[in-house]
Parts: C-alpha cells; structure tokens; sequence
C-alpha cells in the first residue's frame, strides 16, 4: 500500500491547480495476454471502497410511473419519444453515451433501445441495466453505480480506470486502487505475473508509475 500512496501523493503534487476537480485515473498495462481469445477480452465493474466526490452521471430510460420516479434520483429521464428522436439524429445519440456514465432501461423498451442507441453504447461498453416497468427500485440501483468503477479490454492490453477524484484523501484513492487490482488480478490467468506496469495519474497531470 505504501507504494501506491506515494505514487498517488506524488501524482497529485505534479497536478497543477484548475478550475476543477479533477478526476484521478489508473493506467494498468497488461503483457502475455492474447486479446484475440473471447475470454481474455475482460469487461468489470468494480464496487470501491470510497465513492468520489464527483457523482457519475445516470440516465434512465422508462415510461409511466417508473419515468416519474427517476425524475428525482436520476440525471436524465428518457421516454419512448425521446428515443424516437435519437434515432433520426445520430450525432445526439453519440453525444449522449459520452455525457453519461450509466444507462437503466424499463425491459420493454429494450428493444426499441438495442435498435436505435445500441451501435453507440454497444461500443463504449454502456449497454443498460435492465429493470421491469413495474416494482424497480431504482435509489439502491442508482447508489450502487454511484460507487462502481467500469474496465474494459478492447484491442489494446491495457485497462484504464477512474478510480477516484484529486480531493480525496490519498489513503482513500490507495485503497480504491488495491480493490481495483485485487479484481483485475482475480480475472488474469497468471494474476500479477501479467501485469507489466501500472500508471496513475490526475485527468491533466503527468503520469506516477506505481512500482509493483
């Protein structure tokens, strides 16, 4: 742990100030690993232990009385016609998977949500948790995600991770991170041996390797 404080310290130091919080982010690079076999094409979500301060972005998208309760928890609330629109403005769907970090569908609407934002949020690995129309609750679901960090392989063997933001405590990003590795580790077939090296940095700072 003391080695990925002090990375985490030092990182945070070579940060300079801006006008806002920036996000802390963890680089693992990954060797002997053939992303061209299915199962080394790894996809996580990793509950952590501290939440950052800066909440991750949620849309839900329902009809009915499940679309009048999101409207209070949620950050967006998309119905059966705001889809529509999506579907004939391309560039709005695009938009919409990079704003928000996490997406819950009434399961009724899947399909209809698989035809017209599925090639977008397909892509970036934010297809949606799928919830009934009726009896979701949807404030432990959204709390939930409030906590979950989000990795995945794609072609190049390296796993990238926000796993907290530069105001919180450098003990709490430490501790974030193990948990990170601990998962990551757990799915990789020789665990550590298949890490080459590990990078955290601020979102506009330098990177610290993290000695392993």
């Amino acid at each position: 742990m003391s080695n990925i404080t002090e990375a985490v310290a030092e990182a945070k130091k070579l940060a300079k100030d801006r006008k806002f919080t920036e996000t802390v982010e963890l680089a693992i690079n990954l060797k002997n690993i053939d992303l061209k076999k299915p199962e080394n094409r790894i996809k996580l979500e990793i509950p952590l232990p501290h939440s950052p301060s800066k909440k991750v972005k949620i849309a839900v998208i329902a009809e009915g009385d499940l679309a009048l309760r999101s409207k209070e928890i949620a950050d967006l609330v998309i119905n059966k016609d705001d889809l529509e629109r999506y579907a004939t403005d391309k560039k709005a769907a695009k938009d919409l998977g990079k704003t928000y970090d996490f997406f819950i569908a009434q399961a009724d609407l899947m399909p209809t949500v698989g035809k017209i934002l599925g090639p977008v949020l397909g892509v970036s690995g934010k297809m949606p948790q799928v919830v009934p129309p009726t009896g979701a609750d949807l404030e432990p679901i959204i709390g939930r995600l409030q906590n979950v960090c989000k990795m995945r392989l794609r072609q190049n063997p390296v796993f990238f991770a926000k796993i907290g933001t530069k105001d919180m405590t450098n003990e709490d990003i430490s501790e974030n991170i193990e948990s990170v590795l601990k998962a990551v580790e757990e799915k990789l077939e020789k665990g550590r041996d298949n890490i080459r090296s590990i990078y955290v940095k601020t979102t506009m700072g330098p990177p610290v390797k993290i000695e392993i």
